[in-house]
């Protein structure tokens, strides 16, 4: 009997407990953006998961060629368009490595485009620079993902003809661009959202476009605006879309969160497509956060398609607690070596305040089901005054798992990664 309630009290005191290693990833010398190590992304080399790019806001860069153990940081710089955060990082199926960042040209009071930095190295001397077409709009939350089967790149974002008015008349919209050579040039934007949203940047704007690729080289794209989830593809290579967009499902309470604590939140969807050789081979799937639940209750969600978007399940909840607290700031990626599914978010399961951790839900089923995982090591207290930013992120190759995630301590920034096997999860 004493045994089995030692056994009890160790399980207690072990439950919720970290048990990967977390790297704190350095701050380069020549950071001077007060926010830096916000808004962070992150890419594993598809040809050597050892190899591991990140970014984060403003205009900072990371590698590491051990796979994450020890990194090296610096800052870079856009003589031509200049940087003005958003990052996206990607390694495409040759080697190449790419920044992707926000423009800001010298004089303009505009973001005038996105940028697109290539290096052969992972060093990153982006030296190889692209840039979309400047057309007089801003232009926010660019997101990118690469054809495997031809090498195109697919670029989808927020075009706003003037950020932040109230005036109805101005609008927001989805665009789309390609480049079929390495990033060096890209096609004109087109807008792929017939209902357009307003520029106030809040629930009503149309937010969140984030592509994927399908097997045959399917571009696929949700987004969300005024509680609704949209939904368009594209079966060649981006010429043609849907001339309307399919409503695939509600976000109920909107894209616009409040998280005490939070300078600003949102649940964004994240959109992936499963390219793998196992049985789930062509599911779509959109990851968001929101508080059907109420406003005490915010909660991660998935769906997804199996006949290309054309239908699409009930919500189905990730994380696994009925706690009734707060998970935000979610980011959806596949190993496409096996279908398995990767869902990283902040989660207040086990505080009374707002204290704050980070978990990682797998699926090794399609969505059918989840396992939660609590990945960092210590908790932190976010500052409501400070910017926090918008995302986390997460990429997965070959079972070598790589989630990034801003710490915000009070009012101390830092930026962090955990090293997970998927061999440690089995």
């Amino acid at each position: 009997m004493k045994i089995k309630w030692l056994l009890i009290f160790m399980a207690t005191q072990f439950a919720g407990k970290a048990q990967f290693t977390n790297v704190k990833i350095p701050l380069p010398k020549k950071a001077s953006y007060p926010y830096s190590q916000v808004e962070p992304s992150i890419y594993i080399n598809p040809k050597n998961n050892k190899e591991v790019i990140a970014g984060s806001v403003l205009n900072d860069y990371y590698y590491t060629k051990d796979g994450g153990q020890n990194w090296v940081a610096k800052s870079i710089k856009s003589k031509k368009n200049g940087v003005h955060g958003d990052p996206c990082m990607l390694i495409d199926y040759k080697g190449n490595y790419y920044y992707f960042h926000l423009s800001n040209v010298k004089g303009e009071t505009l973001v005038g485009g996105i940028v697109c930095e290539r290096s052969k190295t992972i060093k990153g001397r982006f030296n190889k620079e692209g840039h979309t077409l400047v057309n007089g709009k801003f232009h926010d939350k660019e997101w990118v993902a690469c054809n495997k089967n031809n090498g195109h790149i697919y670029m989808t974002w927020t075009q706003f003809d003037v950020y932040g008015s109230k005036d109805p008349s101005n609008r927001s919209n989805i665009v789309f661009s390609k480049s079929e050579d390495l990033g060096k040039s890209w096609s004109n934007p087109v807008d792929i959202s017939y209902f357009d949203g307003d520029c106030i940047d809040d629930d009503l704007t149309t937010e969140g476009a984030v592509p994927t690729v399908g097997p045959n080289g399917e571009i696929y794209v949700c987004w969300a605006m005024g509680s609704k989830l949209y939904f368009n593809y594209s079966l060649d290579d981006g010429t043609t879309w849907l001339n309307k967009e399919l409503e695939i499902g509600e976000q109920k309470g909107g894209w616009a969160i409040d998280i005490p604590g939070i300078y600003r939140c949102n649940g964004m969807p994240v959109t992936v497509c499963d390219i793998s050789n196992s049985e789930n081979k062509g599911t779509i799937y959109v990851n968001w956060a929101d508080q059907r639940n109420g406003k005490e209750n915010t909660d991660i969600w998935i769906k997804k398609s199996k006949d290309g978007g054309k239908t699409w399940s009930d919500d189905i909840k990730v994380n696994t607690d009925n706690s009734k607290k707060h998970q935000f700031l979610t980011w959806m990626t596949i190993d496409q070596s096996n279908g398995y599914l990767y869902i990283v978010y902040y989660d207040r399961r086990e505080h009374e305040d707002n204290k704050t951790d980070v978990y990682l839900s797998v699926s090794k089923n399609g969505g059918a089901s989840f396992k939660d995982y609590k990945i960092s090591n210590n908790s932190f207290t976010p500052n409501p005054k400070m910017f926090f930013g918008d995302y986390t992120n997460i990429s997965v190759q070959d079972g070598a798992i790589r989630p990034i995630w801003t710490h915000l301590d009070n009012s101390t920034i830092s930026l962090y990664t955990a090293l997970i096997d998927q061999k440690e999860l089995d």
